[in-house]
């Protein structure tokens, strides 16, 4: 299989897992994303524990690349600090945005970094951010 097969195998695998698409018991903040040019409308719940991102899902619905971004995002980042999440967001975005290029500090990124690819497909970048742009506002708050 080549690189491309393995990179789409596991964005369908998150897509299609739904371990991270669940309802929180009261969350402390939710924030709503939504992409109008392409439907995709995805509501990301966050429970804090003091400075500690204890829980994070997403629901709602979106293409298989948003919601596997969604969940890609919640199992890099769920257990982390505030400051430790903004740090992953931020190198996530300049991933995409092609601001960050070296692959050693990609590689934190875990899974994420599959989707380095959809920088070059316009469209779909859009899909690819919306989780974690949701996530981002978020812990503005």
């Amino acid at each position: 299989m080549d690189l491309n097969g393995i990179y789409s195998q596991l964005i369908m695998e998150h897509n299609k897992s739904g371990h991270n698409k669940k309802e929180i018991d009261n969350p402390d903040y939710t924030e709503r994303g939504h992409n109008p040019s392409c439907g995709d409308d995805l509501t990301v719940s966050v429970k804090f524990n003091k400075d500690i991102l204890e829980d994070i899902s997403f629901m709602g619905t979106g293409c298989a690349i948003s919601e596997a971004s969604a969940s890609m995002m919640i199992d890099l980042i769920k257990g982390k600090t505030k400051e430790e999440a903004i740090d992953d967001i931020e190198t996530f975005m300049g991933m995409i945005k092609k601001e960050i290029t070296d692959e050693e500090e990609l590689e934190k990124l875990e899974d994420a970094i599959v989707l380095k690819n959809i920088s070059n497909m316009p469209a779909r970048v859009k899909c690819g951010v919306l989780a974690w742009h949701t996530l981002n506002e978020i812990l503005k708050k």
